[in-house]
């Protein structure tokens, strides 16, 4: 079952439970968009469908991306389709920018994130959201996982000033999703390991370091 589908056919409660990573990142769009200004203009870089559009009624949302990542997918609510170390954009065109788990997808991710930088305005601010510890996906454009202090370096060499880098859950949220990953590999071990999976999830606060992560937010700023 998908995030999607799980959030049409199962109780929000066990959603949040159930899909730690997406909910954290749905919960990270959404209070980005609320920190906008009313016709703000966001490039959604590496924009896959689109899926986040909804979150931005009052900015000016640009969707680009190179439309490879999954053949399943719908690309036409694209804006653009573009290598994102070449945006088709002016210097310094939008305000804030998302770049939501592309990352581990770009093979030259520094380059990507230095011609972001190039088309947000000085002092616009840009949402990340990367990898820490995730399956293969979308592959073979799957290339990298990053920690917190690569991911800040990055956006460092990039012409960023972190902000902000927030862990989504700690070790007991990355040992509830996989329990919940074998049930998918093997839908017979889940009347023991879905029950188990939920407990453990329940039991995240007690990681306080979360060196142990499904991924990072990070909040960002042009300099």
């Amino acid at each position: 079952m998908t995030y999607r589908e799980a959030c049409r056919r199962l109780p929000a409660w066990l959603v949040r439970r159930v899909f730690l990573f997406e909910t954290f990142i749905e919960d990270s769009v959404s209070a980005f968009a609320r920190s906008l200004e009313p016709g703000a203009r966001l490039l959604d870089a590496g924009a896959g469908e689109a899926q986040y559009a909804g979150h931005f009624p009052r900015a000016r949302y640009v969707a680009v991306d190179l439309a490879i990542g999954d053949p399943a997918w719908d690309y036409r609510r694209l804006d653009a389709v573009a290598d994102l170390e070449r945006l088709p954009f002016r210097d310094g065109c939008f305000d804030a920018a998302l770049n939501i788990v592309t990352l581990e997808h770009l093979p030259r991710p520094l380059e990507a994130l230095r011609e972001i930088a190039r088309v947000l305005r000085r002092g616009g601010r840009m949402l990340v959201i990367a990898p820490q510890e995730w399956e293969v996906h979308q592959a073979p454009h799957d290339y990298y996982r990053y920690t917190r202090y690569g991911l800040a370096h990055l956006l460092g060499e990039a012409g960023f000033d972190v902000e902000e880098m927030t862990p989504s859950c700690g070790l007991f949220g990355v040992l509830a999703r996989r329990l919940f990953n074998a049930c998918q590999m093997a839908p017979w071990l889940l009347p023991a390991f879905a029950p188990l999976g939920l407990l453990v999830a329940a039991l995240d606060g007690l990681d306080r370091r979360r060196d142990f992560t499904l991924g990072y937010r990070c909040i960002a700023r042009r300099r």
